[in-house]
């Protein structure tokens, strides 16, 4: 499988992500949707769906962030456009500092159009993990 570009993300997917806190000894759960809009500069990402830890009741979440690409790399900033991380489709990990904690990220595209992406976080103030798998 050819690692996918910018354009192949465009349109709408399911989301599933499991989050386990372990400092928090909690696991929780968000399913949802996310979807792909063409912006001029690259793609705008937002997802909205239910996050539910532990016994809690659920509750509405949602996050944007702003995919562009460079050079044969995808670029991830915050929605307010600052940086987050980049990455090679073909080699798909990338780390990002937010001190005192560390963000590290690993893509999944064998299988695409369905693909993965699990993050490790780890520091004094964050320690968990997140797997999350995106469908058509």
């Amino acid at each position: 499988m050819t690692a996918p570009t910018l354009a192949d993300f465009a349109g709408l997917w399911r989301v599933e992500r499991a989050i386990i806190d372990h400092r928090a000894g909690l696991a929780g759960r968000f399913t949802g949707t996310a979807v792909f809009v063409p912006d001029g500069s690259g793609l705008t990402y937002r997802e909205e769906g239910s996050l539910a830890f532990g016994a809690a009741a659920p509750v509405r979440a949602e996050r944007s962030y702003l995919w562009s690409e460079s050079a044969g790399r995808i670029a991830i900033c915050f929605a307010d456009g600052r940086p987050f991380h980049d990455f090679d489709p073909a080699e798909a990990a990338a780390t990002h500092f937010c001190a005192p904690d560390h963000y590290a990220v690993r893509y999944d595209f064998a299988g695409w159009p369905e693909w993965a992406a699990e993050w490790r976080v780890t520091g004094p103030r964050k320690d968990y993990l997140m797997r999350t798998r995106y469908r058509r």
